[in-house]
């Protein structure tokens, strides 16, 4: 299966070797691939994008792989972009560390094409699901009357207008058996006839 072509893909490592074989990889399957090699490159590109997923080498020059995880995770507009380490480190302390570092995956080097694809596939599901519940929290005023929502700009509008707005949400219209009694009449024919 093909993936979104707008799944776009970080990934950092200061092997270009390495870049080259995972963007070839990735781009053949159909994601949208951003490089950096390292990490000052990777967080100028994070100022302005926001990848669904990183892979991340740990082995860099400067500052490594699990220091860069951990600013990506301090900044909070980038921080539920899931990271993958790929990395030749297979100690069980440094696959630890990464997750302690907030990584929610760690793949070693060498790895199998079809699991790595299959482990990013499932986490870039997690992220994109994850980013189509948005959750209003705190007080809304509501007009007791209209039922009118006052936004954050101070402006009344209809109820699911608001939630259409703030979340991924849509809305159907229909009449409830109140409503429709109250506009049309209780229809018992329906129950006549049974009778």
């Amino acid at each position: 299966m093909v993936a979104n072509l707008t799944s776009l893909i970080l990934i950092v490592d200061d092997n270009l070797s390495n870049l080259q074989v995972l963007g070839a990889l990735l781009s053949q399957k159909g994601y949208e691939i951003a490089v950096a090699t390292d990490a000052e490159k990777a967080l100028e590109f994070l100022e302005n994008d926001s990848p669904d997923l990183i892979l991340l080498d740990v082995m860099m020059p400067g500052t490594d792989g699990y220091e860069l995880c951990g600013k990506i995770k301090a900044i909070e507009k980038i921080s539920e972009i899931p990271i993958l380490f790929l990395t030749a480190l297979t100690d069980p302390d440094d696959i630890v560390k990464g997750f302690e570092t907030g990584a929610v995956d760690y793949i070693s080097k060498p790895f199998n094409n079809a699991e790595l694809l299959a482990r990013i596939k499932t986490h870039i599901g997690l992220k994109k699901a994850k980013d189509e519940i948005k959750v209003l929290r705190g007080t809304i005023p509501i007009c007791v009357r209209c039922r009118k929502i006052k936004d954050e700009d101070g402006y009344w509008q209809l109820v699911e207008e608001y939630i259409e707005n703030h979340t991924e949400l849509l809305f159907s219209h229909g009449l409830c058996d109140g409503c429709s009694n109250e506009l049309y009449g209780k229809y018992d024919w329906y129950k006549n006839e049974k009778d």
